[in-house]
């Protein structure tokens, strides 16, 4: 058995937009303004929030993350599907076939999605070199130890390679908040 270190980040809810749906959405033209860079080279979050809008409810000031991207992906933790009242399912962003549609809030117009909505399914991102040095291959599973007073360990976590990544685990607030954990904890990712 082989291990070896990364840090965790927790991602809250949020969405990714299509360029049509920032226009919709923000007006024609507009360009997503950049607050904070993320974990992962070239992505960010955006000072622009949108409201979304289920069968049972609503949540505002939903956080929206850059780049623009071909389709339009709204992520959010299990909890916060029972005040949408949708019941997306736990997905590798961008597997969007088969998934709920929500509707989509901002200050210029409104969109319906069809389908989009998913719980993100808990991943790795490394490199190339990463995944060379550890033996692992896009789309393996590995096993992640947690240790500390809310210790246990996750179960299939995704592995996903590109040379655009840094090495860094993801998982929702809801996996978060179980676990105990805070940003930038190290974990212990095991390979059997």
């Amino acid at each position: 058995m082989q291990t070896f270190k990364v840090p965790v980040g927790i991602s809250n809810r949020h969405v990714h937009l299509s360029e049509e749906h920032i226009e919709v959405l923000f007006g024609a033209g507009h360009q997503l303004t950049r607050t904070k860079d993320l974990s992962q080279p070239g992505q960010f979050a955006c000072e622009e929030t949108v409201t979304l809008v289920g069968p049972k409810g609503t949540m505002a000031n939903i956080r929206v993350l850059g780049p623009a991207r071909k389709a339009t992906q709204v992520e959010l933790a299990a909890t916060d599907t029972f005040k949408l009242g949708v019941k997306p399912p736990v997905r590798d962003s961008g597997d969007l076939s088969e998934t709920p549609g929500l509707e989509l809030v901002g200050p210029a117009g409104k969109v319906q999605i069809e389908a989009g909505t998913i719980i993100a399914a808990r991943h790795i991102h490394m490199t190339p070199e990463d995944a060379e040095k550890y033996g692992l291959k896009d789309g393996d599973h590995v096993k992640v130890q947690v240790t500390g007073p809310r210790a246990g360990v996750f179960e299939r976590v995704l592995i996903r390679v590109n040379p655009n990544y840094a090495l860094d685990m993801h998982v929702d607030t809801d996996e978060g908040n179980a676990f105990g954990l805070k940003n930038g904890d190290l974990l212990d990712v095991i390979i059997e």
